[in-house]
Parts: structure tokens; C-alpha cells; sequence
């Protein structure tokens, strides 16, 4: 197939012009996409759009007209002045004050009243020395001037339109909307924001990257070094009879003790199990995302009918004499079958998304390092049919199986202390965990929307993460409390229960509310929720919760963390390991939304943060 050509290249400084104006900016060419055969330009704010090629021109071939007029004060007084005919203005104005009365101009020309309908769509476009309103007009901010300069083809504004133009507007400039008019502006937060990547022709790896993450080419070797070697570090720490860090480095055992086949068939038939449930053919069919290409793929959650169905089985293993503590006794050769399973499983993903065509790329893991890619994922969505790798992977054996392995704690807790039933703890840390799962397979559809779903591809860092850190790590707490009993009282018992409910409450909500604004921002029970417009159309959403701090999810998250800590005690840091992590991840993750947020909302993006001050801990982070 022969490739289009392409006229304007990557890095190229052009004219390009605002849509729905006469304007035009110096802008910058990102990329461009064959399928769509859009350009992705950024302008000076940091404002990225799509624009055709007839709406760009060469810098040296740009023509404008002559901007010189009569300011004679006689050709001043020859116009009327009476409120049938307002003073033209000059080309000095504002890109945002023209473009607006254009529109408002056309609608107040047939009719007294202004109406904003759905084909027009909110764009960032600073205003030079205005003070303007936010959020219905209820705050006030501080000036800012204009870093683009827009060059006029066409004058036509008036001074009253304008006026009254900038009132409606405030910041923002008024524009329809490029090749969907009838569409509705969707909404985003500022939680796992939906981003769109520039686009390129090419299938180029090289050419389809973005930003090198973990430490890029480099990161991508120590990470696969470490990550395995920490679990295997846990194991044996938490295994010692004095779990302190002082110990460090806990004794190795022979070789041998590292495999054993019984475990490895387990883990197998744990996953086919697992598989087994996800294609039945029971619960929702849920749409994903757009891809790049405009698809939408389809989804069977029914992760909450799995946990059900995975309990029932579990209770009748038990009941039939399956003794689950072998789970305990071995859980050093489980974790090493999941290592070698999800090793396999990311060769088999980098070997199959070598003939994977470049729409089907994640952007961020194409970037022609070869470790690199196999680390971070080079295929975004790796399906067998319709049984999609990492959506199966990501809710399902590890998931699941975090809770098998806590239960297990549960019953080698008993077996090993001669107990009736689990101590305090144990039940706490079991009773929250499980209702973390749970909730999240309950609400399994809202993972579609998640940065793992949409940006990051299949590969060694997702299927290690799923089905070796999730069920081995998480587990810390509940294998901690085996051989290290931490007797609690009931007044304890009751302040721990009472600050996992308002993690999880918090948790939920703003989590709720997010996900309904980002399915049907129109809905009248949103109606009172604030938002910030920004230049793709989206809103980043300033109410609720999210009005509180950026991520109120992960403030939740912490609050639940530490209910599943406390239960430990403080004899040993080694339990308050998920804590200490979870903050890692957590701050890094945010750093990760922060700058690809500001680049791609540009100067919205600043005024959001300036809205919503805190970004995890109120006052505090």
C-alpha cells in the first residue's frame, strides 16, 4: 500500500488556522495520522488541536492583508454612532474577542438572545489584560496576557457584541466544533484523564513513542531485575522468625526449594478456572474507550459473578478435605510458577505484537528499545478472539487470588496457633481486603477507563504486576500475621473499622462521581457539579470531591491502607510495607497525570490547579 504524502513534517512552524475563525497562529506540527488525515499542532498556551491540511499555511507563504486604516478624527465623526450601528474595532483586538463576535454576531442577528447550543464547544484562548469568572462567575482570577498573536483575515466585530461576548465567555473562546457538530462536549477529571497521544502516519516505532518512563531504556533493565527479586525478598523476610530489617539479607534456601511441580499445576489450573468464568457467557457486555482508530471494543465484566462462583468453589474444596494451608507452607514455590507464568506470557506478548499493525501499538511502549518494550508493553490491547489478555489478567487470577491466599493466612493461623477462629487482626485484614475486591469487581466496568486500560501496553510490567505483585505482596499483612499474632481490643477493634469505612466511603463516592460525570456529563443530577472547560472539549471536574483534592480515590486508598496496616501493630516495618508503597505509587502516578495534563490543557490546566490547590492530602500534599 502506498503511503499518503504528507506536506507539513513533524517540528514544522506553520500558520495554522483557529476552527471556526479566520485566525490564524503560529503553531507547531506534532504529528499526523494517515487514518484521520488530521495534523496535531500545538500552540504557544500549549493548547494541542487537529486540524486539516487546508487549514494550514507555510509561515513564508502566508499572505495577510494590510493592516493600515483612516484614523483621520473626520472619518471618525462620519460614523454613526447611534446603538444601530457600534464602532468598528481595530485589528488590535483580541484572537478571542473576534472569534467570539463572529459567533455571537451571526446568533444576535436573528434573535434577542444568546443561545449557546451543543455544537459549539469550549476552547482555551487566554485574554489579554481581562479579569474573568470561573465556575458559573463565582470566583475571580488574576490577569493574564496573551501568548499567541493571532494574524486577522477577515475584520468583523463590533464593540458591543464584543463586550458583551467576553461577558458569556470569561476566559475562554467560543468555537464549532471540527467535523462533529452534533456531538456533546464529553467530560474527563482530573483522575486517569483520557489522553490522545499525538498520531503519526508511519508505523515507525521509533516514531510512535511518547515520553520513556521508569527510568526509560535504562529503567526498563533495573526494573526487571528488581521487581522479582523484591518478592522473593518479602517471602523470606516474613518467613523469619524475627522479620526485622536488621536481619537483612535474609538466609537463601537450597535450590531446590524453589520449584515444585505440584504448585506450578495449581497455579495453571487456578488461571484456566479463572478463564473459564470470564467467557461464560453471564453478565454485561460493556464498550471500552475509543481507540486511536475510533473502535470501541467490547468487554464481559462479570468479575463480581467470578468471586462468587470462585468462594462457592473454594468452600467446597475445604468441605471435601482440601487442605488450603498448603498454600502457606508453600507460598514461596507459588510465587516463583506465577513468576515463570508471566515471564512466558510477556514473551508470547512481545513476540505477537511484532505482527501487530501500528494503530494496535500503545504509544508508550513503542519506543524501538527492544527490553524496554517487552517491559512496558508494546501491544495495548492483545486479544485471543474476544478474550482480551490484559482486561483478564488485570481483575482476575491475581485479584482473586489475592483473597485465596488471605484465607489461606486465615486457616494456617488457626491450624498453627491451635485457634477456633482467627484472631482480630487476621479477620480485619481478611474482611477489608475482601471488601477492596469486591468492590472493585462489583464496579469492574469503571476499569475501563483506567490509564492500565487505555495508555499502557500488555507486557512484562502489567502481566508481572497482576499475577505475581498483586497476590504476593498484598498478601504481606495476613502472612505477617501467622507466625506474629497481634492481639487487639475491641475499642481498637472499633476505631480501625471506623477509619477503613471513611477510606472507603471516600473512596467510592469520589469515584462514583467521577465515572458518572465522565459516562453522561449531561445528566440533570449533575447538574450542580462545577467544572473547568478546556481546548479537547473535555471539563475537568471541580465539585464534590474532586473540588477537595485532585485525587480523592487515592486519598481514600491511604485511609483504607492504613485500616490494613494498624491490625499489625508496630513491632515490624516489613506489614507496613503496602502503606510505604502505596505512597510511592501513588505520588508517582500523580506526578505522571500532572505533566501530561498540562501539556495537553495547557493554560486550563493551570487554572484548575490553581481551583483545586491540594492534590492527595488536604493542607498537606
Amino acid at each position: 500500500m502506498r503511503m499518503p504524502t504528507v506536506k507539513y513534517q513533524r517540528g514544522d512552524k506553520v500558520m495554522g488556522r483557529w476552527p471556526g475563525s479566520s485566525l490564524y497562529y503560529e503553531v507547531k506540527v506534532l504529528s499526523f495520522d494517515a487514518i484521520s488525515q488530521l495534523y496535531t499542532v500545538i500552540y504557544k498556551d500549549g493548547t494541542e488541536l487537529e486540524l486539516k491540511e487546508q487549514d494550514i499555511k507555510s509561515v513564508t507563504g502566508f499572505q495577510t492583508r494590510p493592516r493600515s486604516r483612516s484614523r483621520s478624527p473626520g472619518r471618525r465623526r462620519s460614523r454613526s454612532r447611534s446603538p444601530a450601528r457600534t464602532t468598528r474595532r481595530s485589528s488590535s483586538r483580541t484572537a478571542a474577542a473576534v472569534a467570539t463576535a463572529a459567533i455571537a454576531d451571526s446568533v444576535l442577528s436573528t434573535s434577542r438572545e444568546l443561545k449557546l447550543k451543543d455544537t459549539l464547544e469550549v476552547r482555551v484562548s487566554p485574554l489579554k489584560e481581562t479579569k474573568a469568572a470561573e465556575n458559573n462567575s463565582n470566583n475571580k482570577h488574576e490577569k493574564k496576557e496573551e501568548n499567541n498573536t493571532p494574524i486577522k483575515v477577515n475584520e468583523k466585530s463590533e464593540e458591543k457584541v464584543e463586550a458583551d461576548a467576553e461577558k458569556i465567555q470569561g476566559r475562554y473562546n467560543l468555537r464549532r466544533r471540527k467535523d462533529d457538530s452534533g456531538a456533546k462536549p464529553s467530560a474527563v477529571t482530573a483522575e486517569q484523564l483520557e489522553k490522545e497521544p499525538a498520531q503519526v502516519a508511519a508505523p515507525s516505532a521509533a516514531a510512535l513513542s511518547t515520553t520513556l518512563d521508569f527510568g526509560g531504556k535504562i529503567g526498563a533493565y533495573f526494573w526487571l531485575l528488581f521487581l522479582p527479586a523484591w518478592v522473593l525478598f518479602l517471602a523470606l523476610q516474613v518467613n523469619l522468625e524475627d522479620p526485622s530489617l536488621t536481619n537483612f539479607p535474609p538466609p537463601l534456601p537450597p535450590l531446590e526449594a524453589f520449584w515444585d511441580t505440584q504448585a506450578f499445576g495449581f497455579v495453571i489450573l487456578w488461571i484456566l478456572f479463572q478463564a473459564l468464568l470470564y467467557i461464560l457467557p453471564v453478565g454485561k457486555l460493556s464498550e471500552g474507550m475509543p481507540l486511536r482508530s475510533g473502535e470501541r471494543l467490547k468487554y464481559r465484566t462479570n468479575g463480581f459473578f467470578a468471586i462468587v462462583v470462585s468462594a462457592a468453589a473454594v468452600a467446597a474444596a475445604v468441605y471435601l478435605g482440601f487442605d488450603l494451608t498448603y498454600i502457606h507452607s508453600h507460598f514461596l514455590q507459588l510465587a516463583v510458577a506465577s513468576f515463570l507464568i508471566s515471564v512466558l506470557l510477556s514473551i508470547y506478548l512481545f513476540v505477537r505484537s511484532r505482527y501487530a499493525a501500528s494503530e494496535q501499538l500503545a504509544l508508550g511502549g513503542s519506543s524501538g528499545n527492544v527490553v524496554y518494550d517487552f517491559f512496558k508493553g508494546h501491544e495495548l490491547n492483545p486479544r485471543v478472539k474476544n478474550f482480551d489478555l490484559k482486561f483478564f489478567c488485570e481483575m482476575r487470577p491475581g485479584l482473586i487470588g489475592w483473597c485465596l491466599i488471605n484465607f489461606a493466612m486465615a486457616l494456617a493461623e488457626m491450624k498453627q496457633h491451635g485457634l477456633d477462629a482467627p484472631s482480630y487482626s487476621m479477620i480485619l485484614v481478611n474482611l477489608f481486603q475482601l471488601l477492596y475486591v469486591a468492590d472493585g469487581l462489583w464496579n469492574e466496568e469503571a476499569i475501563l477507563t483506567t490509564m492500565d486500560l487505555m495508555h499502557d501496553g500488555f507486557g512484562f510490567m502489567l502481566a508481572f504486576g497482576d499475577l505475581v505483585w498483586v497476590p504476593f505482596t498484598y498478601t504481606l499483612q495476613a502472612y505477617y500475621l501467622v507466625s506474629h499474632p497481634n492481639p487487639l481490643s475491641l475499642p481498637v477493634v472499633t476505631v480501625i473499622v471506623i477509619l477503613k469505612l471513611v477510606g472507603f466511603y471516600i473512596f467510592r463516592k469520589s469515584n462514583s462521581e467521577k465515572n458518572a460525570f465522565r459516562r453522561n456529563p449531561s445528566d440533570p443530577k449533575l447538574s450542580h457539579l462545577r467544572t473547568i472547560p478546556t481546548a479537547t472539549g473535555k471539563s475537568l471536574l471541580v465539585s464534590g470531591w474532586w473540588g477537595v483534592v485532585r485525587h480523592p480515590n487515592y486519598l481514600g486508598d491511604l485511609i483504607m491502607a492504613l485500616a490494613w496496616s494498624l491490625p499489625c501493630g508496630f513491632s515490624h516495618l516489613l506489614p507496613w510495607y503496602y502503606m510505604i508503597y502505596f505512597i510511592i505509587l501513588l505520588v508517582h502516578r500523580d506526578s505522571r497525570d500532572m505533566s501530561e495534563c498540562r501539556r495537553k490543557y495547557g493554560s486550563a490546566w493551570d487554572e484548575y490547579c490553581r481551583t483545586v490547590r491540594y492534590r492527595i492530602i488536604p493542607r498537606v500534599y
